[in-house]
């Protein structure tokens, strides 16, 4: 499992910035500006440790995946960007052999969240991602 340091560290290996502070129109960005990478987050409107987890995650995906798009681009290019930042998030905090032992032991979707310090809705994710299934 990948601590929040370790994330940290392979952003700062990728070059990519960080920003944290204030944004008024979303909790996490990333951005792509010539050679440069930039992610930001805004702390104060993330509610927990896992959430900022989960983003900063995601937002490292895009950047070191390269999975960029415009704004105005169509849905259906912007959710394959997304999935793919959402692919790597996953891969990096739940590796799946990891993840397997913890599914053998019991445990259930909150509890992994908590095990793996995530939020439920990224261990949806993961399990769909891994097993191509949905647990309510």
């Amino acid at each position: 499992m990948t601590t929040t340091e370790s994330l940290f560290d392979e952003i700062e290996r990728n070059n990519i910035e960080v920003y944290l502070g204030s944004m008024p129109a979303a909790k996490s960005a990333s951005a792509n500006i010539g050679d440069d990478y930039y992610i930001a987050l805004d702390e104060q409107s993330l509610e927990s440790t896992a959430e900022a987890r989960c983003r900063l995650a995601h937002e490292a995906g895009h950047c070191i995946t390269g999975s960029f798009y415009n704004l105005y681009a169509p849905l259906d290019r912007r959710s394959k960007h997304e999935r793919r930042a959402d692919k790597w998030a996953v891969k990096k905090l739940i590796p799946k052999a990891e993840l397997e032992v913890q599914l053998r032991q019991g445990l259930e979707p909150y509890e992994l969240a908590e095990y793996f310090n995530v939020t439920e809705e990224f261990i949806h994710k993961a399990l769909e991602f891994y097993f191509e299934c949905e647990i309510a």
